[in-house]
């Protein structure tokens, strides 16, 4: 099984539980897809992205259950990252972690599988 990763606003995953499905964040509808990383790809995403930034939540995701809607595309460091061109269903949801914030506005990152 490959996972996949999704940093998550607390209270917008907290929203996607009460819909049943996640359509993804501005930057998401944005870009037309829903931006994901992999595990190795993770800590560079908070520190890019998220720093700084409090209540967030790491979603880990069934990478295989969703299909041909998930493409692996090229982007930052020219390293092919997780795209969903659809809704994720939270059937396909793993776990649901916490990630805490240190003073100086970096993020803990737990260890994670590829």
């Amino acid at each position: 099984m490959v996972k996949i990763y999704k940093i998550c606003p607390a209270s917008a995953w907290r929203e996607t539980e009460r819909q049943g499905v996640y359509c993804g964040s501005a930057d998401d509808a944005r870009d037309g897809f829903i931006h994901f990383s992999t595990a190795a790809q993770v800590p560079e995403t908070l520190r890019k992205h998220y720093f700084g930034q409090r209540a967030l939540f790491l979603v880990e995701i069934d990478g295989d259950a969703l299909g041909s809607e998930l493409r692996w595309e090229r982007s930052r460091n020219d390293e092919l990252f997780p795209h969903l061109y659809g809704e994720l269903d939270l059937g396909v949801v793993i776990t649901v972690m916490n990630l805490s914030i240190r003073s100086d506005g970096s993020h803990d990152v737990p260890e994670l599988a590829p």
